[in-house]
């Protein structure tokens, strides 16, 4: 049987994890802010299935909706 306390610290040590890797994933894409950059990482992103390419696709998203928030808001 599996220690209840093990469980939750491996738990909460992945869940650490995801968001550091998240959050430098979002640190790396924040380069690609001009409309050429964008261009070129769409081109890059149109080579891999929709499944490989999306989250990267919903962080950009998100970026630009921030920028565009910011910028008019």
């Amino acid at each position: 049987m599996t220690n209840p306390l093990k469980t939750v610290r491996t738990y909460f040590a992945t869940r650490r994890q995801l968001r550091d890797r998240e959050a430098r994933l979002n640190r790396e894409l924040a380069a690609y802010d001009t409309p050429s950059a964008r261009m070129d990482m769409e081109a890059i992103l149109a080579r891999h299935s929709s499944h490989e390419a999306r989250e990267i696709e919903a962080i950009l998203r998100r970026q630009a909706l921030s920028t565009t928030l910011r910028n008019h808001g």
